[in-house]
């Protein structure tokens, strides 16, 4: 059997030796509008953009990684470029 990833660390016997339900877990909890589930985090784009497995020279990749964090995205955008859209 695997472990449970969420586990809090503790065990107990008695359901009444249960940790108690605070605020804190109900935050993290879903949250519904009458049935409707409220969806949480980023919206849902109208154009998502495509998967694939692209292989590059390492010093290109390292150079792009060199400017910090948004590479793949300034990848995506000397593409562009190139593409001329």
């Amino acid at each position: 059997m695997t472990k449970n990833a969420k586990s809090t660390g503790e065990s107990w016997i008695d359901p009444d030796d249960a940790p108690k339900l605070d605020q804190a877990w109900a935050d993290g909890a879903d949250a519904y509008v009458g049935k409707t589930l409220v969806r949480r985090g980023r919206p849902r784009l109208e154009q998502t953009k495509q998967h694939v497995s692209l292989r590059l020279d390492p010093d290109v990749i390292a150079s792009f990684k060199a400017g910090g964090p948004g590479w793949q995205a300034r990848i995506n955008e000397a593409l562009r470029k190139a593409a001329r859209l």
